[in-house]
């Protein structure tokens, strides 16, 4: 079974990316605008989730209009993410912005420069988060990830991914590895930190939820710098990757709390998710008990 559902997906990898790039857009906001009336569950979720977080500020048409966008954009990312996995960063580079990163520690004559660890999200086609080292000098990109449970389309995902240059983790196998790279100069570590994680919990919102510690724990451990980033869509199959203010991890010489750190770095992603709700993403069940 597995090896049929592994070439099943290749094949259609295969056609999605043999297409034009705002073609594979608008198939994908097709898709999600059908989803959005098929998938009664994760519509249900979405939803919930709007209207808790924004109930008091907008109507039940605009939550549901948010809703519906939020499908489109979806599905958007997802078949764009297959087709920007495969182009050169000189043939995405029209279809990218970076923004603020001449804020990062710079590389001084032949030594590498000090690691930093970006809290991101699942925004935007968050896969293109991989392709932030093209444009820092001095880089290594590096992140976790959580193998699939089905080992022939864990390597496909993993095949896809590994075009981007990015060094990618197991989250569950590969802390050692990890602890190694990030004993060294020069890594900029993007960990996800949107989703209900055990360590804290912290408003995101304005509603409490499982927040995890990593971003800040691993910025202490390795004396890296931390930072939010955001992929926001700016246009048909066109991002902007941009960068937040740093995020302290010292105050008056001495290490801030873990917890202090991450109620920061959810206050960076919440005004990120204000500033395009349809952006991010409403289908994961964000506000667990």
């Amino acid at each position: 079974m597995n090896t049929v559902l592994y070439w099943l997906a290749r094949t259609f990898i295969a056609g999605v990316q043999l297409l034009p790039l705002k073609l594979v857009a608008r198939l994908g906001r097709a898709g999600g605008a059908i989803a959005f009336h098929l998938d009664a569950r994760h519509r249900r979720v979405t939803l919930n989730n709007l209207t808790m977080c924004f109930a008091a500020e907008k109507s039940a048409a605009e939550i549901r209009a948010i809703a519906q966008e939020n499908f489109r954009r979806l599905g958007e990312n997802y078949l764009c993410a297959i087709k920007t996995a495969a182009m050169t960063f000189e043939e995405l580079k029209p279809h990218l912005e970076f923004v603020g990163n001449e804020c990062l520690p710079k590389k001084t004559g032949d030594a590498s420069p000090k690691n930093v660890v970006v809290a991101i999200g699942h925004f935007g086609n968050f896969e293109l988060y991989a392709r932030l080292q093209s444009v820092l000098s001095g880089y290594q990109g590096a992140t976790t990830y959580r193998a699939l449970n089905q080992p022939a389309l864990n390597r496909l995902m993993q095949d896809l991914r590994a075009r981007s240059g990015c060094l990618f983790f197991e989250r569950r196998a590969d802390g050692h590895a990890l602890r190694r790279r990030m004993e060294q100069r020069g890594v900029v570590l993007g960990l996800l930190a949107d989703q209900s994680a055990k360590g804290l919990r912290a408003p995101f919102l304005s509603h409490d939820c499982n927040t995890g510690l990593a971003p800040a724990i691993l910025a202490l451990r390795y004396d890296a710098e931390l930072y939010t980033q955001i992929c926001y869509r700016i246009a048909l199959g066109k991002w902007r990757l941009e960068f937040g203010e740093k995020v302290p991890t010292h105050e008056n010489g001495q290490p801030r709390s873990s917890e202090e750190i991450m109620r920061d770095v959810n206050r960076a992603l919440e005004t990120a998710v204000r500033r395009d709700p349809a952006n991010w993403f409403w289908v994961h069940r964000r506000w667990k008990n």
